[in-house]
């Protein structure tokens, strides 16, 4: 899943640099732009899988990009296992 910083948005690094130490293989960068500015100056955002994620401070975003991320990932290992089931049944 894919995790993108705007490079203007307040405490995106921490986030950013806390994200890569604990999720080492998950696609984060910071990008010049994410086309949300008037959500980026007012409170930390970033976009998980082509989704808006806010929070009220950084750590209030961090735990929302985990929960995204936790989320994500259950819906693709769901998702996987139903291709398979339909597989099975042919």
């Amino acid at each position: 899943m894919k995790v993108r910083f705007c490079e203007n948005n307040t405490g995106k690094s921490r986030v950013y640099r806390r994200l890569q130490e604990e999720f080492p293989d998950l696609d984060a960068k910071i990008k010049k732009c994410l086309g949300q500015c008037g959500s980026c100056a007012e409170q930390p955002i970033a976009m998980v899988g082509g989704k808006k994620i806010v929070g009220k401070d950084v750590e209030d975003l961090y735990r929302n990009i985990v929960a995204a991320l936790r989320e994500g990932v259950g819906t693709e290992q769901k998702k996987d296992k139903e291709k398979k089931k339909e597989k099975k049944n042919r």
